[in-house]
Protein backbone atom coordinates (compact mmCIF):
# COMPACT_ATOMS: atom_id res chain seq x y z
CA UNK A 1 0.00 0.00 0.00
CA UNK A 2 1.69 3.44 -1.02
CA UNK A 3 0.78 6.54 0.84
CA UNK A 4 0.67 8.90 -2.02
CA UNK A 5 1.66 12.69 -1.11
CA UNK A 6 -0.18 15.07 -2.88
CA UNK A 7 0.60 18.76 -2.13
CA UNK A 8 -2.36 20.91 -1.90
CA UNK A 9 -2.33 24.57 -2.19
CA UNK A 10 -3.64 25.82 1.71
CA UNK A 11 -6.76 28.33 1.04
CA UNK A 12 -7.88 30.55 3.35
CA UNK A 13 -6.36 33.28 6.02
CA UNK A 14 -3.87 33.20 8.82
CA UNK A 15 -4.68 34.46 12.12
CA UNK A 16 -1.66 36.80 11.70
CA UNK A 17 -3.49 37.90 8.45
CA UNK A 18 -6.61 38.14 9.86
CA UNK A 19 -5.21 39.91 12.90
CA UNK A 20 -3.39 42.68 10.75
CA UNK A 21 -6.71 43.10 8.64
CA UNK A 22 -8.89 42.91 11.50
CA UNK A 23 -6.75 45.91 13.26
CA UNK A 24 -6.90 47.99 10.21
CA UNK A 25 -10.73 47.32 9.49
CA UNK A 26 -11.32 48.91 12.98
CA UNK A 27 -9.04 52.22 12.58
CA UNK A 28 -10.82 52.44 9.30
CA UNK A 29 -14.40 52.45 11.03
CA UNK A 30 -13.32 54.43 14.34
CA UNK A 31 -11.90 57.23 12.00
CA UNK A 32 -15.15 57.12 10.11
CA UNK A 33 -17.40 57.58 13.47
CA UNK A 34 -15.10 60.79 14.02
CA UNK A 35 -15.25 62.30 10.89
CA UNK A 36 -18.78 61.66 9.98
CA UNK A 37 -20.23 64.07 12.55
CA UNK A 38 -18.72 66.86 10.83
CA UNK A 39 -20.46 65.53 7.02
CA UNK A 40 -23.84 65.48 8.98
CA UNK A 41 -23.72 69.20 10.50
CA UNK A 42 -22.32 70.36 7.05
CA UNK A 43 -25.49 68.44 5.70
CA UNK A 44 -27.49 70.51 8.42
CA UNK A 45 -25.98 74.02 7.65
CA UNK A 46 -26.09 73.63 3.64
CA UNK A 47 -30.10 72.33 3.78
CA UNK A 48 -30.84 75.44 6.53
CA UNK A 49 -29.25 78.23 4.07
CA UNK A 50 -31.22 76.88 0.93
CA UNK A 51 -34.09 76.84 2.87
CA UNK A 52 -33.96 80.50 4.23
CA UNK A 53 -33.15 80.55 0.38
CA UNK A 54 -35.85 79.50 -1.24
CA UNK A 55 -38.30 80.91 1.46
CA UNK A 56 -40.40 83.43 -0.24
CA UNK A 57 -40.31 85.65 2.80
CA UNK A 58 -36.72 86.27 2.90
CA UNK A 59 -36.21 87.85 -0.31
CA UNK A 60 -37.77 90.75 0.66
CA UNK A 61 -35.65 90.59 4.30
CA UNK A 62 -33.09 92.94 5.49
CA UNK A 63 -29.56 91.26 5.86
CA UNK A 64 -30.16 91.61 9.98
CA UNK A 65 -33.15 89.94 9.82
CA UNK A 66 -31.72 86.50 7.62
CA UNK A 67 -29.04 86.28 9.96
CA UNK A 68 -31.03 85.94 13.07
CA UNK A 69 -33.42 83.49 10.92
CA UNK A 70 -30.35 81.48 10.40
CA UNK A 71 -30.00 82.33 14.20
CA UNK A 72 -32.97 80.71 15.60
CA UNK A 73 -33.14 77.58 12.96
CA UNK A 74 -29.57 76.57 14.37
CA UNK A 75 -30.55 75.36 17.86
CA UNK A 76 -32.80 73.32 16.49
CA UNK A 77 -30.37 71.38 14.43
CA UNK A 78 -27.29 71.73 17.06
CA UNK A 79 -25.34 73.67 14.84
CA UNK A 80 -22.25 75.28 16.50
CA UNK A 81 -19.46 75.55 13.94
CA UNK A 82 -21.39 78.89 12.63
CA UNK A 83 -24.02 81.10 13.32
CA UNK A 84 -25.45 83.89 11.38
CA UNK A 85 -23.11 86.60 11.41
CA UNK A 86 -20.62 84.13 9.42
CA UNK A 87 -23.35 83.78 6.64
CA UNK A 88 -22.40 85.38 3.18
CA UNK A 89 -25.26 87.08 1.46
CA UNK A 90 -25.14 87.64 -2.64
CA UNK A 91 -27.95 88.57 -4.72
CA UNK A 92 -27.95 86.74 -7.66
CA UNK A 93 -30.30 86.78 -11.01
CA UNK A 94 -32.57 88.46 -8.13
CA UNK A 95 -32.58 85.90 -5.96
CA UNK A 96 -31.01 85.76 -2.33
CA UNK A 97 -27.42 83.43 -1.93
CA UNK A 98 -26.30 82.27 1.33
CA UNK A 99 -23.34 80.62 1.58
CA UNK A 100 -20.67 80.30 4.53
CA UNK A 101 -16.99 79.12 5.16
CA UNK A 102 -15.45 76.93 8.13
CA UNK A 103 -13.09 74.88 9.60
CA UNK A 104 -13.72 71.71 12.13
CA UNK A 105 -10.18 70.23 13.25
CA UNK A 106 -11.03 66.23 14.44
CA UNK A 107 -8.71 65.01 17.19
CA UNK A 108 -8.04 61.46 15.56
CA UNK A 109 -5.08 59.95 18.07
CA UNK A 110 -3.13 61.65 20.28
CA UNK A 111 -1.50 64.65 18.50
CA UNK A 112 -2.50 63.92 15.62
CA UNK A 113 -5.42 65.63 14.27
CA UNK A 114 -7.92 65.98 10.97
CA UNK A 115 -8.83 69.73 9.60
CA UNK A 116 -11.44 69.62 7.28
CA UNK A 117 -12.58 73.24 4.91
CA UNK A 118 -16.36 73.47 4.55
CA UNK A 119 -18.01 75.96 2.19
CA UNK A 120 -21.93 75.28 2.18
CA UNK A 121 -23.98 77.39 -0.45
CA UNK A 122 -27.71 77.28 -0.80
CA UNK A 123 -28.50 76.19 -4.12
Amino acid sequence: MKYRKTLQKQKGISLSGLLVWSVILILIAISGLKIAPAYIEFSTIQKNLTAIAKDTNSQNMDLSQIRLLFNRRAPIDNIKSINGQDIKINKENGRIVLSAEYTTKIPLIANLSLTIDFEPISD
